[in-house]
C-alpha cells in the first residue's frame, strides 16, 4: 500500500530508501506540482498526486510502499504568461530534469508543443494531453557501490585521446557480436579494447551519451540526431544504445576500459536544451519553469536568448541551474566513474549574465567541487555569441580544443604562405595563448580532425562540402575547411594522387602527436575513414559515420604507420613536457631547450621568420627533466626535396628515428648523422632524430 506524506526537499529527483521514494524537484514560479504514475507501457496514466510541500522553491513529497522500477512525470500548474517568460502547461507532462532512467521516446506531434501550434501563435495555449507522446522518468534502485581500483588519473600531458561515437565506431566490427554492435556494452568488449591498445590510445572520449531527442524536421527527413547535441536529461544514459545488456552493460565496458589502463571520457552539453527557442516542445524544462532554466532576453521575455545556434541557452548562472549540471556531472564521475568530461560550446557556462568570465560561478565551482576538481574538464572554447571565441580564457584547472593547431597545421601542409609561426607555435603547446592563463603545455589539446568537419581522409580528398545527403541544400556545415584535393575531388584511381594524399596524412598525424599539448585522434582516422565529403554528417547513422573494419580506405599501413608513431611518443619525454619551451639556455655551453634551424645550417633569424613563403625548417628539443635525450623534428612541406645542413650548434650525431615518408613510419636507413652534417629531406616529409647527450666529463663522438 503506497501513502503520501510531506517528504524531503533533497535530494532533487526520485530516490528510494528502502521502505519508498522521495520525489523533489525545483521550480520557482510554480503553483502547484503533480507527480503522475503510469504503468509499466508507460502509456496509460494510473495516478496524480499533488507534491504537499514547497520549502526553498523545491516542490516534494515522500510515497511509502513504493518500489523501483515506477515510471513518472511531472504536471508543473503557473502562470501562462509568454510576455514574462512563464509557459506553464500542466497539460503537458514534464520530465524529470534529475531522472535517473528513462522510458520511451519522443514521438513528434503537435500535442507535445505548450502553444497551439497549428496557429503559428505562442501566446494561446494549446490543452491537449502530451504524456503518450513524451518519455518518462524510471524510479531506480540506489546506486550499488562501486568497488574497483582507484581511479587512472593519467596526467593530460601524456594521455592520447580517441574521439569516438557509440554506435558509429562498433556498428560493424566483425568480432564484436551481432546483439552487442552499436551498444555500450560493445565499447568494453575484448575486440574494441585490443584495437585502442594496439594503437597506444589512452583515453576514448564519447560524442554524447547523456539522454538526447531526434529533432523533428530530421525525423520529417526520415533522418536522426546522430551525434547527439540535442539534450534532454543529463543523468539519464540515451536509452538506444543500451542494447541486452542495458545500463549495467554501460559499466562494465567503463570497467573493461580501466582495466585496460584506458581511461572514459563524455562529451556533455549543458549549453542548450532539445526544447529549442520559444517555439518549441514543452518536454521537461520549459514546462517546469522555463524563466529559470533558460536565459530570456531582457527586453522581450518571450525570445530566449541564443548563444549557441540552437535556439535556447541554458541559464547556468542560476543557481538551481547550475545545482542542476554540477549533481549531473558528479553523478556520471560516482555511478558510471567516468574520468573527464569535454563540455561542448563551453563558453556559454561561463556567461554571468551574458559575458563571458573565466571566473564566471560554474567553472569556479567545478575546481572547488572534490569530486569534479580530481577529473578532466576539457573546453570547446567558444558559442556563437558576441565574445564567444576564448580560446586560452579558461582558467587553470581547464584545457582547451585548440582550432588554432588545427588550422595551422592543415595550412602549412597544404603549402600556405605565412603559416609557419603559427605552425611553431603550435608544435611548442601555444605558449603564447596558454601561458596568459597561468596553464602549461597540456592545456591545449591538439587535433586535426573531429566529429565536426571532415575526416583524416577527407582533408586530403576534398576542397568543397559535399552535405547534400543532410536535405539543407548543402547550406549547412563549415565553409572553411582548410583541405586540399591534389587534383581530384573525392575518389580516384591515380597513383601519384593517392601516393601524395597518404603522404600528407601521416605528416598531419606526426604533427598532432609529436607537438608538446594533448594529442586528440578521431575514430577511424587510422583506418583512413572518408564520408564522402560530409563535414557535417550530425544526421547520418548508416555507412557514412560508422568506421567500416573491412576497408582500410586503400591505405592499409596507416594504422600500423599511428601505433608506431604514437610509441614513439610514450617513449620519449621530451615530447611530453610538464613546462613550455623558452629558447633560454639549459648547458653550460649554451643548448637551448629549443632550437629552430634553417636548412642552410644556422638558427632562423628574424628574416627567416618573416618569410612566408618558407616550406621547411627544423626544430631541435629537449624535455624538461633532463635525461639526457633530445629530438630533432626537420620538416619539408615543399613539393621538391630540400638539403638540410645541421648546425653545429645543437651537436650531433642524430640518429634517424621516424619518417613520414614511409608508409609505416620507420627509417629505410639507420645510419646517425654527424655533427654538422647534411640531411637530404624529401619532399612534403617529416624526418625525427633523436640524440643522446655527452655526460659531464664525455665528449660526443663526431
Amino acid at each position: 500500500m503506497i501513502a503520501l506524506d510531506d517528504g524531503l526537499p533533497a535530494p532533487l529527483g526520485a530516490h528510494f530508501d528502502g521502505r519508498g521514494v522521495n520525489f523533489a524537484l525545483f521550480s520557482a514560479h510554480a503553483t502547484a506540482v503533480d507527480l503522475c504514475l503510469f504503468d509499466p507501457t508507460g502509456r496509460h496514466q494510473t495516478d496524480v498526486i499533488r507534491l504537499p510541500r514547497r520549502t526553498d522553491d523545491i516542490w516534494h513529497g515522500y510515497l511509502a510502499g513504493m518500489l523501483p522500477g515506477q515510471l513518472y512525470g511531472y504536471r508543473v500548474h503557473g502562470p501562462w504568461d509568454p510576455g514574462q517568460g512563464h509557459r506553464f502547461n500542466p497539460h503537458k507532462l514534464s520530465l524529470d530534469p534529475y531522472a535517473r532512467e528513462l522510458q520511451g521516446r519522443v514521438r513528434w506531434h503537435d500535442a507535445v508543443y505548450a502553444y497551439r501550434r497549428g496557429l503559428h501563435r505562442d501566446d494561446l495555449i494549446d490543452r491537449r494531453d502530451s504524456a503518450t507522446m513524451v518519455p518518462k522518468g524510471v524510479v531506480t534502485a540506489p546506486d550499488a557501490p562501486v568497488s574497483e581500483d582507484p581511479p587512472l588519473r593519467r596526467p593530460l600531458v601524456d594521455s592520447v585521446i580517441y574521439e569516438a561515437h557509440v554506435r558509429a565506431f562498433t556498428q560493424t566490427h566483425p568480432g564484436v557480436p551481432l546483439p552487442w554492435r552499436g551498444t555500450y556494452a560493445a565499447l568494453g568488449h575484448p575486440a574494441i579494447v585490443e584495437h585502442l591498445l594496439r594503437l597506444g590510445v589512452t583515453a576514448i572520449e564519447l560524442l554524447p551519451i547523456q539522454a538526447f531527442v531526434d529533432d523533428r524536421f530530421l525525423v520529417e527527413r526520415g533522418l536522426s540526431n546522430f551525434w547527439g547535441y540535442s539534450p534532454l536529461n543529463y543523468f539519464s544514459p540515451e536509452p538506444r544504445y543500451l542494447g541486452p545488456a542495458g545500463i549495467p552493460g554501460l559499466k562494465a565496458a567503463i570497467r573493461q576500459l580501466h582495466a585496460a589502463g584506458i581511461e572514459v571520457l563524455i562529451d556533455v552539453v549543458y549549453n542548450h536544451t532539445c526544447e529549442a527557442d520559444r517555439t518549441g516542445p514543452s518536454l521537461s524544462f520549459r514546462g517546469i519553469d522555463n524563466a529559470a532554466y533558460y536565459k530570456l532576453r531582457p527586453d522581450d521575455r518571450r525570445e530566449t536568448l541564443d548563444f549557441t545556434g540552437c535556439g535556447n541557452t541554458l541559464d547556468v548562472a542560476h543557481p538551481r541551474v547550475m545545482q542542476m549540471v554540477l549533481d549531473s556531472l558528479r553523478h556520471w564521475v560516482e555511478a558510471y566513474r567516468v574520468d573527464g568530461f569535454r563540455f561542448d560550446l563551453a563558453s556559454s557556462l561561463a556567461r554571468a549574465p551574458h559575458d563571458f568570465s573565466p571566473r564566471a560561478a560554474a567553472l569556479q565551482a567545478m575546481l572547488q567541487d572534490p569530486v569534479l576538481s580530481r577529473v578532466k574538464l576539457i573546453a570547446e572554447p567558444w558559442d556563437l555569441g558576441m565574445g564567444g571565441y576564448q580560446l586560452g580564457g579558461f582558467p587553470i584547472g581547464w584545457s582547451d580544443w585548440n582550432d588554432q593547431f588545427r588550422d595551422a597545421t592543415r595550412g602549412f601542409w597544404r603549402g600556405d604562405d605565412g603559416q609557419l609561426p603559427r605552425l611553431t607555435q603550435g608544435l611548442t603547446g601555444s605558449r603564447e595563448i596558454f601561458a596568459p592563463s597561468g596553464r602549461g603545455p597540456g592545456a591545449s589539446v591538439n587535433f586535426i580532425t573531429s566529429h565536426d568537419g571532415y575526416t583524416l581522409a577527407d582533408v586530403v580528398s576534398y576542397e568543397h562540402k559535399h552535405n547534400e545527403a543532410n536535405g539543407e541544400g548543402n547550406r549547412d556545415g563549415h565553409g572553411h575547411n582548410v583541405s586540399c584535393n591534389y587534383g581530384v575531388e573525392g575518389p580516384t584511381d591515380d597513383p601519384a594522387i593517392l601516393a601524395l594524399r597518404a603522404r600528407q596524412k601521416r605528416n598531419l598525424l606526426a604533427t598532432i602527436v609529436l607537438a608538446q599539448g594533448v594529442p586528440m585522434l578521431l575514430m577511424g582516422d587510422e583506418r583512413s575513414r572518408s564520408q564522402g565529403g560530409n563535414n557535417n554528417a550530425y544526421c547520418q547513422d548508416n555507412a557514412t559515420s560508422w568506421v567500416d573494419w573491412e576497408d582500410d580506405g586503400g591505405d592499409p599501413a596507416l594504422s600500423d604507420f599511428l601505433r608506431n608513431l604514437l610509441a614513439l611518443r610514450h617513449d620519449h619525454r621530451a615530447l611530453r613536457r610538464r613546462r613550455f619551451l623558452t629558447g633560454e639556455a639549459v648547458t653550460q655551453a649554451g643548448l637551448k631547450d629549443v632550437h629552430w634551424l634553417s636548412p642552410c645550417g644556422q638558427e632562423m633569424d628574424a628574416a627567416a621568420w618573416a618569410d612566408g613563403s618558407r616550406r621547411a625548417f627544423g626544430m631541435q628539443v629537449g624535455n624538461d627533466a633532463p635525461d639526457g635525450k633530445r629530438l630533432l623534428f626537420l620538416a619539408n612541406a615543399a613539393p621538391d626535396p630540400v638539403a638540410f645542413h645541421l648546425a653545429r650548434v645543437i651537436g650531433g650525431p642524430w640518429t634517424p628515428l621516424f619518417d613520414t615518408s614511409v608508409p609505416d613510419g620507420r627509417p629505410r636507413g639507420h645510419e646517425p648523422v654527424r655533427i654538422g652534417g647534411t640531411v637530404t629531406m624529401p619532399a612534403r616529409a617529416l624526418l625525427v632524430f633523436s640524440r643522446h647527450m655527452a655526460r659531464p666529463g664525455k665528449s660526443a663522438r663526431a
